[in-house]
């Protein structure tokens, strides 16, 4: 019994890892495009650059794809009936993946849509909050690290409030975790963001 747990585990993790590792970004700016979406734009392999680089249409799939990876990621722990930490775990694996991609030499994506459908996963109605938040800023901004950042920011008072102030201790340390992590990997956007140098949709990056 204990070894099945602890395999059971072990597997979420490497699960989890693999498919947020799964590169589609890249692979659709190279299929379609003939191009390396590390050496353009912002360099990363993300749903934003893809619009950038190669259109709408693929974007959007990209989007699509890499938020299917943070769900599916917990949706196989909960399958493996592990508890609340380890699907979290799972999901964070997969935003490692995104983030640090094995077959990209470990330059990925800022897995902001990753951790989207981690949210999703974890407590639908949080996840679905946390992407209004982002549109709602995208609309009037037109700037999609600043609405990412500000999504992000709000994550553990979305948890908070979801449950009430009674939040599964592992959900919200994946709140605070997820924040760090997206604004971490937006510090250059940041520098952009206080210079007046970032890009809206429609701009060169």
């Amino acid at each position: 019994m204990i070894f099945n747990s602890v395999f059971g585990s072990l597997l979420s993790l490497v699960m989890g890892y693999l498919l947020g590792s799964l590169p589609s970004g890249y692979l659709a700016a190279h299929w379609l495009a003939g191009i390396d979406l590390r050496e353009k734009g912002s360099g990363s392999t993300g749903a934003t650059n893809v619009l950038r680089q190669v259109g709408k249409g693929p974007a959007l799939a990209v989007f699509l794809v890499d938020v299917g990876k943070g769900t599916t990621a917990v949706l196989v722990a909960r399958a493996l009936e592990l508890d609340d930490g380890w699907q979290v775990a799972a999901g964070l694996a997969a935003l490692a993946g995104h983030i640090w991609p094995v077959w990209l030499r470990w330059k990925g994506g800022k897995a902001v849509a990753t951790g989207l459908g981690m949210l999703l996963g974890i407590s639908w109605p949080v996840g679905l909050a946390c992407f209004g938040i982002f549109l709602t800023v995208l609309s009037f901004s037109r700037i999609v690290s600043l609405s990412s950042i500000i999504a992000a920011l709000s994550l553990p008072l979305l948890m908070i409030l979801r449950f009430q102030g009674n939040s599964p201790p592992a959900y919200l340390a994946v709140a605070f975790a997820a924040m760090a992590m997206v604004v971490w990997r937006h510090r250059s956007n940041l520098q952009r963001l206080l210079a007046g140098t970032e890009p809206r949709i429609g701009q060169s990056s």
